[in-house]
């Protein structure tokens, strides 16, 4: 019974091929994430990125920075591969991206797609024949690349470039404006340069990343409005905790709405010991709560006022929400179509009932002064009232008992 969502009409893109997946055309947004274990270590770098994929990351990117990491990478394919996870890994590539490629073919190999940063390939001269020489493998490998520009590092001959094209202009544009067209030029200069040493069209991925969130959506929009190549999305350094999270989701919503982005990463920097999952948690929940996507059962549960002096109903909406992502790896494969599930756990009568009706499964727990029971409701129907003390356990019997009966196929 969860309400329907109009689709958002998307940006025209050509289709990629990564690995198993496409990126772009008509393929749904894609969630990405990225490993910071030292890739060398190809054990403990193996074990991130399978807790990343089973998190739901449909693409993980591992950096490629030294000898002993390129040698490392066809070891955390093959680890993963026993595993049982064909997650595709992007190489993230700068400064001796040429070298560590022609030297490890291998490397290359296992790398479902290249990424590398235009502005870090090398400088002068050097930058135009190292971009080549990387382009020339891809070509050789077959591999698709995401063409990544970042401001914080601009080719700064080309900086130089528009800053003094600017300065001749009547009317001069903005110090800001003229590096959101740097960003654009040198995002659009270098995917021309790829397609001309032979690299397909529907090879190439760019991305124009910042860590401004106005800038962010400036950017991205000139790039989408010039370009029908497949967009990468995310800010640079979107920060710690709910900051991160919000400036993310401020930002790449915008954009979103408007149709632009095919995959998207939440650069979130993880709280010491927190889980590296989270970024990819907050991806899919962006995804989800636009409608663009489904990747979990979502809990509705209202914040609590003067009615719900009791926090029953936040640790049961807490347990439902854990259960339903606990699920979730094995529900995938069994029960298609549940991750689309709605579950209202509410806290008073004022708006439970009305809730509960909405989702696919509700319940309407008692607020101060209210009679101690639960209404339960089930596609719109009152089926059942809870009391007593095993009111949670109950209503966790009865989602469960739901999703087998609903999204059981034949």
């Amino acid at each position: 019974m969860s309400q329907s969502v109009s689709p958002i009409p998307r940006h025209p893109t050509v289709a990629v091929r990564v690995g198993h997946l496409s990126v772009g055309g008509d393929a749904p947004v894609v969630v990405q994430s990225m490993t910071n274990t030292d890739t060398a270590d190809a054990v403990r770098t193996a074990i991130q990125v399978a807790q990343l994929a089973r998190a739901g990351s449909e693409l993980v990117r591992i950096t490629v920075n030294t000898e002993e990491a390129a040698a490392a990478v066809p070891e955390i394919r093959a680890r993963l591969d026993d595993m049982g996870l064909s997650v595709p890994l992007v190489g993230d590539f700068h400064f001796n991206g040429d070298r560590l490629l022609g030297k490890h073919p291998a490397c290359g190999r296992a790398l479902a797609k290249w990424r590398v940063n235009p502005g870090n390939v090398g400088r002068g001269s050097k930058r135009d024949e190292k971009f080549a020489a990387i382009i020339r493998m891809a070509v050789e490998f077959d591999k698709p690349v995401r063409i990544g520009v970042n401001w914080g590092s601009l080719d700064p001959a080309m900086i130089a470039r528009m800053m003094d094209e600017n300065a001749r202009r009547a009317e001069p544009w903005d110090a800001a404006v003229v590096t959101h067209e740097a960003l654009v030029a040198s995002a659009l200069e270098s995917a021309a340069a790829a397609e001309a040493l032979g690299l397909g069209h529907d090879r190439i991925i760019l991305s124009a990343k910042v860590s401004g969130v106005q800038d962010l959506i400036a950017v991205y929009r000139k790039l989408a409005a010039r370009c029908d190549y497949p967009l990468h999305l995310g800010l640079t350094e979107a920060g710690m905790g709910s900051k991160g999270i919000v400036a993310s989701t401020a930002g790449l919503a915008v954009l979103l709405q408007e149709g632009i982005g095919d995959t998207i990463r939440i650069s979130l920097t993880p709280e010491p010991g927190a889980a590296r999952e989270q970024e990819v948690i907050v991806a899919q929940e962006i995804l989800q709560c636009m409608g663009l996507r489904s990747f979990t059962p979502m809990v509705i549960s209202c914040p609590g006022c003067g009615r719900t002096t009791s926090d029953y109903f936040q640790k049961l909406a807490q347990q439902i929400q854990s259960y339903l992502r606990e699920q979730m790896p094995v529900w995938r494969g069994s029960h298609p179509g549940v991750e689309a599930m709605t579950v209202a756990v509410m806290g008073c009568v004022v708006n439970g009932p009305g809730e509960s009706k909405m989702a696919n499964i509700g319940i309407s727990l008692p607020g101060s002064g209210e009679e101690p029971v639960a209404p339960v409701y089930v596609d719109g129907q009152k089926t059942v009232t809870l009391k007593g003390e095993h009111i949670a356990t109950e209503f966790q019997a009865i989602v469960e008992d739901y999703v087998k009966r609903r999204y059981t196929t034949a």
